[in-house]
């Protein structure tokens, strides 16, 4: 047994067995005189003054600080040993996320630099190295008043309040190392399903020395412990497609398909060689399924599919943005699952990896949606496009993610309703999300003010279940509401007959712990919250117009008590009875 944090592998969806978790105390200082770069702390020859527990930030209980004060710039510092196994390999340091810029020496080298406080980085270390023990400094630099920042929740002002919550600046994933040949290895693999062709497609892409005419790539695939592909190909370049096909696809899928009733798995291992010689092995998976919009039908493996999903904040009472543990996670999702949703929105964070895996084996879709800023600045634009490409090449293996979401209820674009920039900012984000990833569908800002969308998201939170039955009675009738008095299209961007989902609702306030707190509106007894939750779920549930819905929120969360479970993941009433509700009981 461990007491590392956060001691499980990192990125499940891409193993290696040579790893080296780096989680656990370093030493770490706050910079408020910014003299550390002047007084070269990078060198690592300088002790720290305090100790944190990484990957938990500063501001956080489980990092051995929880402070909220303003501190923007951060040191890390800690000694690192390399285990013998590590020897004559290449070694990579890989950082899951840190907010908000990140510069890290080794032994007084620079070897990498990174912007973008929610997407994972990596760097090549091996030259960087000593016998015996090397010193590993990061510098991490927020900007914590800056609302042109991508940040999601995280508020600019002292304390949280309204719907934004406590900051997190420096490392909040897991740090770890990675030991590959030195020679050559498998540097990325993106996967694409295809349930019509009945067939995978893997795009490879390879690292190291060319070692032309040499180099085999074998793959291998099973599926519930069944070898149902195994083929070896030559590498004549640095990367590489192949489609699979998959013998077994034989029963209309109804046995291999991935849904969230049914999350099947197929199981893949890559195997390089140079000369029939094994230089790399990885493992991953895949799900096959398809996400497709038929005749005005959001569907899924080509059948009309129904979303019931939960708006996911992912923050937690004593880590914030970063779960306590693996079993936290895993908890969340399987909550989720036992109150009868099918999915769950991740709002406003780019969330762990752990959790796009959690839900791709337990089975819930997710929809992935960007951390936003709050104002509009071409500083802004540029730092959001770079983010959101790393997040859609990070998840996009994940066959639990069905959806995009760029843009949240005009966060960045505030004016978009009038400034032509705004719109265009909008519209790229949605064209380019679907040049990299064309099977998904995009929503280019949910809720309300929408340009070209797949989706038509409304959010509401009227809680009378007539003005809600009326409102939802027909197609016109919901795309011409004012929810929140805010006109759901932009101007010269109708409806053109998009699947029309209600992707945030209810947000009942019901207190059932020592937080205090606020909701949308509000319920004063179980019975009442019962009563409630059926007042907004079921015209939406009976509609014939809405084809599915995201309920405001799973948890409570800080200063917000409209969750289904407390901060703490108490249910508030029985999961079987919100169970019921979602089942039409």
């Amino acid at each position: 047994m461990t007491n590392q944090p956060r001691a499980e592998y990192p990125r499940p969806q891409f193993v290696r067995n040579s790893w080296m978790n780096l989680n656990g105390e370093w030493e770490f200082e706050y910079d408020d005189e910014q003299v550390g770069s002047k007084e070269k702390w990078h060198l690592g020859n300088r002790a720290l003054s305090k100790t944190i527990q990484v990957p938990f930030a500063f501001q956080s209980k489980l990092s051995g600080i929880g402070s909220n004060e303003f501190h923007d710039v951060v040191w890390y510092r800690r000694d690192l040993a390399l285990p013998e196994a590590f020897q004559n390999k290449r070694i990579l340091l890989h950082f899951g996320a840190v907010d908000y810029e990140a510069s890290v020496w080794v032994n007084g080298v620079l070897i990498a630099k990174h912007e973008g406080g929610h997407t994972p980085f990596h760097a090549d270390i091996t030259d960087a190295l000593q016998e015996g023990i090397n010193k590993l400094v990061v510098k991490a630099v927020d900007y914590s008043r800056d609302v042109t920042l991508p940040r999601g929740k995280q508020y600019w002002l002292a304390e949280s309040a309204s719907i934004f919550y406590t900051r997190t600046t420096g490392i909040w994933q897991t740090v770890w190392l990675e030991a590959v040949s030195a020679e050559v290895y498998l540097d990325k693999v993106k996967i694409t399903p295809d349930i019509d062709a009945k067939q995978v497609e893997f795009q490879f892409f390879i690292q190291g020395t060319d070692i032309q005419g040499k180099q085999q790539l074998k793959v291998e695939i099973s599926f519930k412990g069944k070898l149902v592909s195994e083929d070896t190909y030559w590498i004549r370049s640095g990367s590489g497609t192949r489609k699979i096909g998959l013998k077994d696809f034989n029963d209309h899928g109804l046995g291999s398909w991935w849904t969230p009733e049914h999350p099947n798995l197929y199981d893949v291992t890559f195997t390089l060689l140079i000369d029939n010689q094994v230089v790399d092995e990885v493992t991953s998976y895949f799900g096959m399924r398809k996400v497709s919009i038929e005749d005005g039908k959001l569907c899924l493996n080509n059948r009309p599919y129904f979303l019931k999903m939960v708006l996911d904040q992912g923050y937690f009472p004593d880590g914030n943005l970063t779960p306590p543990s693996d079993e936290a996670i895993k908890q969340d999702v399987e909550l989720t699952k036992a109150m009868g949703f099918n999915g769950a929105r991740k709002h406003q964070k780019l969330e762990d990896p752990r959790f796009l895996y959690w839900c791709d084996k337990l089975g819930l879709v997710v929809w992935s949606e960007a951390a936003n800023a709050y104002e509009y600045t071409e500083k802004y634009v540029s730092r959001f496009t770079n983010e959101w490409i790393a997040s859609i090449e990070r998840d996009y293996n994940h066959p639990s993610v069905i959806a995009w979401v760029p843009l949240n209820e005009s966060w960045g674009v505030p004016n978009i309703q009038i400034d032509k920039s705004q719109q265009q900012h909008a519209l790229t984000m949605y064209h380019l999300t679907k040049s990299l990833d064309p099977m998904r569908p995009v929503v280019s800002n949910d809720g309300w003010e929408l340009v070209k969308t797949d989706l038509f998201t409304i959010h509401d939170y009227e809680w009378r279940e007539g003005v809600l039955s009326e409102r939802y009675s027909s197609s016109d009738k919901a795309v011409h509401a004012m929810p929140a008095n805010r006109r759901l299209f932009v101007e010269g961007f109708p409806y053109e007959g998009q699947p029309i989902l209600v992707t945030e609702f209810g947000g009942i306030a019901y207190k059932k712990s020592e937080w205090e707190g606020w909701g949308y509106s509000g319920a004063n007894s179980d019975e009442d919250y019962e009563q409630k939750l059926r007042a907004v779920m079921c015209p939406l549930l009976n509609s014939g117009v809405v084809q599915g819905y995201c309920y405001t929120q799973l948890t409570d969360v800080e200063q917000e008590i409209n969750g289904l479970l407390t901060y703490d993941r108490k249910p508030k009433i029985p999961v079987e009875v919100i169970k019921a509700i979602n089942d039409r009981k």
